[in-house]
């Protein structure tokens, strides 16, 4: 095992000996301004030996002693030849040609990209396409995208669940700016612990992700990066308002404190005071609750030695209370008074980036992540107490640098991860600390036309889980104009946080047994899982108008899963697998503009979804076969330099059928049905924006105002041995109007 580990990280340095020629090409203008030129052409006179420039227009190139004279040509500009005698870093302008007219070519951005040259199924969410909803934290932030289903994890808390390729968020990689931060004990809440408005951009990658990354990741990774203090508003205010009495406020304030350093302040604060039954059943139909969330950012950028860093330290205060309504937590707390729950949460993280470039030699370069978290949560769910302590240190050193040319990229590093658990379920105090240590090796190859690929092998050791090696790779092929076929394969491993992951289980009466007592955790196995992918992006004109058309098929097999297994209405049993349970994902989407600034988007998708329970192979409970998804969006005097604007989105849902789990077994008029009805939801948004600086908007959720009915079972005996909360397939409180303006200064 030791060669291993020297292979992989002495292979890098092994494949630096040949000599390279680097250096970036500009252009040359008058007013003193660096445009980089992109995509020219840098060759050896009469050879074949080339490279073109990136997006910084930097570019490097093979060097032998018989290259003497270089080449560098690009449309519109005049060519030039210089003489080389070494390998060095040359920078280099090129003149424009005079013999060409002035051409301007505009292109409107769009609010969702997906690339045709990444190796990897990546779909890039800018934040204007948050801007289409509400958007008040991240687990609303993918309302308008097919790819993410969202839904209530129960029908208490109003804890919105996101769903990728037929899994549940806890198999997706879920990371800050590419740090791991919903994880362990922030598993349930945590996405609505990341105000909307601190996000600059959303990357979702279908697949099991970049071995840079971890290994836990077996679904997918969201990445959220936020607003950066150098180029954020200098003020920025959104205040937000609902129907249902909600209110949120956002800040920010960001200064530059000198040409190199700049801070940002964030603050975010909910609440929600109001009591709504609208289905009579005597339970709150949301929670009551209050947030509390500050963040400090501070950015040092400084291009003259290649060194940019990040610092965040953030404070969270969210305090949740539910059930019925004349439940008074200072009298009825953990008593049979009246059914009740509190959810109390502390949370504090610090996180720092450090990136080094070389100015020298720009394709070598250097970064390192470092972040520890505090959360602790306080809680209890009628007369069941859950309280969880979690300390986390997370670390990443990673090191870029190329083979040859700029075609062959690599990455190879170090991480360290430590976890401290400490909780108490089930009346039983369980602790353990986790700790891994691995290095990873990551080969990129770019021929900048037809094929792309990126294979990732790292190697692990951890106290609990041994020592195991990770595998993934993504490629890219294009077999003609505007196209993207996508080939993925990868393996996770992760450790399942059976109580943090599954807190609705302590709002039912159901009794939580743990079948397994050997493995390592709780006492189960790890969660091993492959997951391959294919996928396929074609670009096209429809009548004149542009369109692509996107086919996905994803498709996880579980080695080993820690099943969760509902289909006894009286318990909640968790085992290791035995037997078969995989996750099949089928989606086509296509998106249109169908006329200047309207563009329609809508999906089709297929799940099947199936594991091996005590009773047999089943499709997993609340899980839709079937979901079709539409999205219209419509912007008025949308030319460059107008201020003044209307903006327009409709969002619709179908979900199929969904299966119950078993009640069989359970008291008359407490059995349910084999499946749900079907779902339709209805959001739209309305937005006035005045100027660059002023914007209103109006929108509503649910506008259909469809409900499910009776979503907690034996609400009328909550003490009793039928009651449940988690049969929850749809809306509970139906249709929420919403307002709110937005206010900016440069």
């Amino acid at each position: 095992m030791k060669n291993i580990i020297y292979i992989v990280f002495m292979l890098p340095l092994l494949l630096f000996s040949q000599d390279q020629l680097s250096g970036e090409i500009l252009e040359a203008n008058t007013e003193n301004k660096t445009i980089p030129v992109v995509g020219a052409n840098v060759f050896w006179l009469n050879t074949t030996v080339g490279a073109v420039t990136d997006l910084d227009g930097k570019f490097t190139i093979p060097y032998e002693t018989s290259y003497k004279q270089l080449v560098i040509s690009y449309v519109g500009y005049q060519t030039d030849t210089l003489t080389i005698d070494a390998p060095k870093f040359i920078k280099h302008n090129l003149k424009p040609s005079s013999e060409l007219d002035e051409v301007i070519v505009t292109s409107r951005k769009q609010s969702t990209v997906k690339s045709y040259m990444r190796a990897a199924n990546i779909i890039t969410v800018s934040s204007d396409e948050l801007l289409k909803a509400a958007c008040c934290n991240l687990s609303e932030s993918f309302e308008t995208n097919p790819s993410i289903d969202v839904n209530f994890s129960d029908a208490l808390t109003g804890t919105r669940q996101i769903k990728m390729l037929g899994l549940t968020s806890k198999y997706i990689l879920i990371t800050t700016e590419n740090v791991p931060s919903i994880r362990g004990a922030s598993q349930a809440f945590g996405l609505s612990f990341i105000p909307g408005t601190w996000v600059e951009s959303i990357q979702i990658t279908k697949g099991a992700g970049s071995v840079t990354n971890g290994f836990e990741s077996i679904a997918g990774q969201i990445n959220a990066e936020l607003q950066k203090p150098s180029t954020d508003n200098r003020f920025f205010v959104n205040l937000y308002g609902a129907s249902s009495e909600r209110m949120e406020l956002n800040t920010h304030f960001n200064t530059k404190v000198s040409d190199k350093w700049s801070t940002g302040f964030y603050i975010h604060g909910n609440t929600h005071q109001a009591k709504h039954d609208v289905n009579d059943d005597g339970f709150l139909d949301m929670p009551l609750y209050n947030q509390i969330n500050v963040m400090n950012r501070w950015q040092y950028v400084n291009p003259e030695k290649g060194l940019v860093s990040f610092i965040n330290v953030r404070y969270l205060n969210d305090s949740k209370q539910a059930g019925q309504l004349d439940f008074d937590p200072s009298r009825d707390k953990l008593t049979t008074n009246f059914w009740g729950s509190e959810i109390d949460t502390e949370r504090f993280e610090i996180t720092t980036k450090f990136g080094y470039v070389n100015p020298e030699v720009p394709w070598q370069s250097l970064g390192v992540q470092f972040a520890f978290s505090s959360h602790k949560q306080d809680s209890y769910y009628g007369l069941n107490t859950y309280d969880i302590n979690h300390n986390s240190v997370y670390s990443n050193v990673i090191y870029n640098s190329i083979i040859n040319d700029s075609r062959h990229k690599i990455k190879t590093g170090l991480s360290f991860t430590y976890d401290h658990y400490d909780e108490l379920a089930i009346n039983t105090n369980f602790e353990r600390s986790e700790r891994s240590f691995g290095g990873f090796f990551e080969y990129a190859y770019d021929n900048l036309d037809k094929l792309t690929l990126t294979a990732g092998l790292r190697f692990d050791t951890h106290n609990l889980l041994g020592e195991f090696i990770t595998p993934r790779l993504h490629m890219r092929y294009t077999p003609w104009e505007k196209s993207a076929l996508r080939f993925s394969i990868g393996k996770g491993k992760r450790s399942a946080n059976i109580f943090a992951e599954n807190q609705s289980m302590f709002a039912t009466s159901r009794s939580i047994n743990i079948l397994n007592t050997n493995g390592s955790i709780y006492g189960l196995d790890p969660e091993i899982a492959w997951n391959y992918g294919v996928s396929y992006l074609q670009g096209f004109n429809l009548f004149g108008r542009k369109a692509d058309v996107t086919f996905d098929f994803y498709r996880t097999d579980f080695q080993n899963q820690v099943v969760v297994d509902w289909e006894n209405p009286q318990e909640v049993n968790f085992y290791n697998l035995k037997g078969d349970s995989f996750a099949n994902s089928f989606q086509v989407e296509l998106n249109y503009n169908m006329f200047d600034h309207f563009d329609f988007r809508t999906a089709y998708k297929y799940y099947d979804v199936q594991t091996e329970y005590l009773t047999g192979k089943q499709s997993k409970p609340l899980t839709p076969k079937h979901r079709f998804f539409a999205n219209a969006s419509y912007v008025t005097n949308a030319e460059e330099g107008a201020t003044s604007r209307w903006k327009f989105d409709l969002t619709y849902n179908w979900l199929s059928e969904q299966r119950f789990a078993s009640t069989s077994s359970s008291s008359q008029g407490y059995r349910l049905p084999e499946e749900s009805p079907t779902v339709g939801t209805l959001n739209a948004q309305v937005t006035k924006v005045f100027s660059p600086k002023f914007e209103v908007y109006l929108g509503g959720e649910n506008v259909t105002n469809v409900r499910q009915n009776n979503p907690i079972l034996g609400a009328n005996d909550p003490f009793g041995s039928n009651f449940d909360t988690t049969f929850v397939y749809g809306p509970i409180y139906g249709s929420m109007y919403y307002a709110g303006l937005r206010f900016k200064i440069k």
